[in-house]
């Protein structure tokens, strides 16, 4: 059963074992938004996400009942984690069945705990299929990332934490994929602070849940597509929905740019690292999401920092794009002596620094005798690149911004 004893029982199990995260003032976020902003940084977590309290706790009571002839789960990561790292802390086997597109990291965060891992089907749903079969012909117990009992009471101390330190807290704020996390999140909050608000955040490439609670009534979508791929789940669960129905007040999404917006803003002006599920929060906060009255007291989770190092790159880069802090251009010229020299000195008059640059002369495109430029740049914002444009059509070069 899913209730505060269960989630007091979990926290009991998890003492010593888990990080005690910090939930620390946001003064950027606060001012920016009119809140009063606290950030919870499971992102700190044991094995980098909360993931690790309801796998531990799941794991712990099969063991207080004799059952320990090893597990099996599927997951895009964070959960996979949990249990491999439960398994060993208790000396088991655990078999981990993870989506073929699982970023590397998430791999090799899963072997290094020294669990078996099995890639398996385009999206967790696909994996989650096959580890049942799985277990069940393997004779092993499943740990469900969500739809358990304890693995949701486990999911539920997060807000105990938060609650122990800021008791006074009008709204939580909390990532939504499979639902575990903010089930067990709202059985504890609204036992032991009815008059705060649970808000869930989920991506819009990612809707079921949403679409769900909307309706009132589980059911999926056709495919999933998002950054935030630890809530990247494609069919809503009817155990989670039931308790989501009953717990939460309000359940929004976010686009795919306003995730990457929050990692990037983070990563910058936080000096924090999170993966894309657990950004979902600031960019609902940065997106002026939240239906609250101004100076409200809002808690926000950050789920996870396990965020592939290929994808952080790629935010930053297209972040740095937009923020107008970098130019991408294609330059026509004359391929002579001379040329390019010219170019790059106006740049250099209108203090624009060049962090690549390609020359090409034998684009059938072109017509004889020119060549193109590709030219990245450093700027200083929207102002700067207007001068760098100016720069270059007073002077009679033809280019084209790169997106």
């Amino acid at each position: 059963m899913l209730d505060l004893k269960s989630i007091k029982e979990a926290q009991e199990r998890l003492e010593g074992v888990i990080h005690h995260t910090p939930f620390s003032y946001a003064p950027i976020l606060s001012e920016m938004s009119g809140y009063e902003v606290y950030l919870k940084k499971e992102n700190l977590q044991r094995t980098g996400a909360f993931k690790l309290r309801g796998a531990f706790n799941k794991i712990a009571t099969l063991i207080e009942t004799g059952k320990k002839g090893g597990v099996v789960a599927a997951s895009a990561g964070n959960h996979a984690q949990g249990v491999a790292f439960s398994a060993k802390h208790f000396n088991i086997e655990a078999t981990i069945v993870m989506p073929d597109s699982t970023p590397l990291n998430k791999i090799q965060g899963v072997k290094e705990f020294g669990a078996n891992v099995i890639l398996h089907g385009a999206n967790y749903d696909e994996a989650y299929a096959y580890a049942m079969t799985y277990s069940q012909e393997h004779s092993k117990e499943f740990v469900h990332p969500f739809t358990d009992n304890e693995v949701m009471s486990g999911q539920g101390t997060v807000a105990v934490e938060m609650l122990e330190e800021q008791p006074d807290l009008d709204a939580i704020v909390v990532p939504v994929g499979g639902g575990g996390l903010i089930a067990g999140m709202g059985v504890a909050i609204n036992a032991l602070s009815p008059r705060t608000k649970v808000i869930g955040i989920a991506s819009a490439g990612a809707p079921a849940m949403k679409e769900s609670y909307d309706s009132k009534e589980a059911h999926g979508t056709s495919s999933v597509r998002t950054i935030a791929d630890g809530i990247a789940v494609r069919d809503a669960s009817p155990i989670t929905l039931e308790h989501i129905l009953k717990e939460v007040d309000a359940l929004e999404l976010v686009c795919e740019d306003e995730i990457a917006a929050a990692i990037l803003f983070l990563l910058e002006k936080q000096k924090v690292l999170v993966e894309g599920a657990g950004a979902v929060g600031v960019a609902a906060l940065l997106h002026d999401k939240l239906d609250l009255p101004k100076g409200a007291k809002v808690g926000i989770v950050l789920s996870g920092g396990n965020i592939d190092v290929t994808m952080l790159s790629l935010i930053i880069e297209k972040g740095l794009v937009k923020s107008s802090r970098k130019m991408k251009l294609s330059v026509v010229m004359v391929d002579k002596p001379g040329s390019l020299m010219i170019f790059t000195e106006l740049l250099t008059n209108v203090d624009a620094n060049i962090v690549h640059i390609g020359y090409d002369r034998t684009s059938v495109e072109l017509e004889f005798g020119d060549a193109v430029v590709s030219v990245s740049l450093e700027t200083k914002g929207l102002e700067h690149q207007e001068e760098v444009r100016k720069v270059l059509e007073e002077n009679g070069f033809k280019f084209e911004e790169l997106l």
